[in-house]
């Protein structure tokens, strides 16, 4: 009885979905269009100056609504390809102008109205056809219950083809909705996806849109690893001066003192020869530990996941690393994703109260995935000024990204992925 609940349960969930899809949707996505239409033809009237950015703002949640019910009903993923808008948008009259003009100059806008049409045709006789196919048998039972009578008026009561006028066709209809019925738990889910995936037709970027976003991003990234590049050399610059290069000057000035007192004051002479050797150990603790923070030489020697699992080592809180890695990845890809990895366990320590850390690394179709996952209260979010803001963009100095996943009480999970190819 479990396995018929189970082999049922996934097809009239995909039914009553695209019921939502064809009684909703449809009705929003004709009440924007209608909408979208009046008030791009009002803005010669100066109304539409005014309404147009709501309306678009809301074909474009509509949109969204789309993309997360393919992403989280049938698994279709459907990037958003709009234009971002300039910081500081000027208020008023101006304001509004200006935020209209942007609006109907991107393509996406334009896009979003054609999958309003397509929505409320195409699309809406596929989400009708994903209900009907599990929910319309339903009235072959009934019919076959014998309230075929009720219905009838005089003339046999069609259902599907069959005219049903006795009990004996009554049980023909249950057999063509038992028909329906096994067809529907084949094609319910499937006709679901065609649904999406058509609305992935229009909502998508295009590839030119695709390659525009990608340049954009790759020049914002360039410009921002220029600018991270320069504060690290900074920084060692900073370190080797305050650090080393203090301690070996002072241990210069103590082997000329030691030289002047070597034969006059063997004992002091001494005493200044344990502080020199002193602080070139030290000094040389403090080059390991600079040199450790450029490139771990485990890194280099193992890998980038025996050196996550020797990160984990060092770590306060209980930590489980599992790798899948059959090769290595680029030095800069090893090196970007173990400081991104060590950022993110020193944050889950800082800042997550919890006492447990799993980290999991593999590589399939051309990216390395990682997760940091932690059982802490949650709350950590991509913010400006965020530790996982600069994350981010060491990630997408490589064209990888960064997805956060932390509500309110935890678990919170960290998923980066960067494209690379082990060898």
């Amino acid at each position: 009885m479990n396995a018929v609940a189970t082999r049922i349960r996934p097809p009239m969930l995909a039914a009553g979905r695209g019921l939502v899809l064809s009684v909703y949707g449809l009705a929003v996505s004709i009440t924007l269009f209608v909408l979208a239409v009046l008030s791009i033809a009002f803005i010669l009237l100066g109304i539409g100056v005014f309404t147009t950015p709501v309306v678009l703002e809301a074909v474009r949640r509509h949109a969204n609504q789309r993309r997360v019910w393919a992403a989280d009903w049938s698994g279709v993923r459907i990037p958003a390809p709009y234009r971002p808008f300039p910081p500081d948008p000027r208020r008023g009259v101006t304001g509004q102008v200006e935020r209209t003009t942007l609006l109907l100059k991107d393509p996406a806008t334009w896009r979003d109205l054609q999958w309003l049409l397509v929505d409320m045709t195409a699309g809406t006789v596929l989400a009708v056809l994903a209900a009907a196919l599990m929910i319309y048998p339903i009235e072959s039972v009934v019919l076959a219950a014998g309230l075929w009578q009720v219905f009838q008026d005089g003339s046999p009561y069609w259902y599907g083809f069959v005219p049903v006028d006795s009990q004996l066709t009554g049980l023909a209809a249950l057999a063509l909705g038992a028909v329906l019925f096994l067809l529907g738990l084949l094609a319910a889910e499937p006709v679901l996806r065609a649904h999406f995936l058509l609305a992935r037709v229009l909502l998508a970027p295009t590839p030119e849109q695709t390659l525009a976003q990608r340049v954009d991003r790759l020049t914002e990234t360039r410009h921002e690893a220029v600018d991270t590049a320069a504060s690290e050399l900074r920084r060692i610059e900073r370190d080797l001066h305050d650090g080393a290069q203090a301690r070996l000057v002072a241990m210069g000035m103590n082997l000329g003192t030691i030289e002047a007192l070597v034969e006059k004051d063997p004992a002091q002479a001494k005493k200044l020869l344990a502080m020199a050797r002193e602080s070139s150990a030290e000094a040389l603790t403090e080059l390991r530990d600079l040199v450790r923070g450029i490139h771990p030489p485990v890194l280099a020697e193992r890998g980038l996941g025996d050196a996550v699992k020797a990160l984990a080592l060092r770590l306060p809180v209980a930590t489980e690393v599992t790798v899948e890695l059959p090769g290595r990845a680029e030095a800069s890809v090893e090196s970007a994703a173990y400081f991104a990895v060590s950022e993110v366990l020193t944050n889950a320590v800082k800042h997550s109260g919890g006492d447990r850390i799993w980290v999991d690394l593999h590589h399939g179709e051309g990216m390395l995935r990682i997760s940091v996952t932690d059982n802490g209260g949650g709350g950590a979010r991509i913010g400006s000024g965020s530790g996982l803001s600069g994350i981010e963009r060491r990630l997408g100095t490589f064209d990888g990204v960064l997805a956060v996943s932390s509500p309110a009480g935890g678990p919170t999970m960290v998923t980066m992925e960067l494209p690379c190819v082990l060898s």
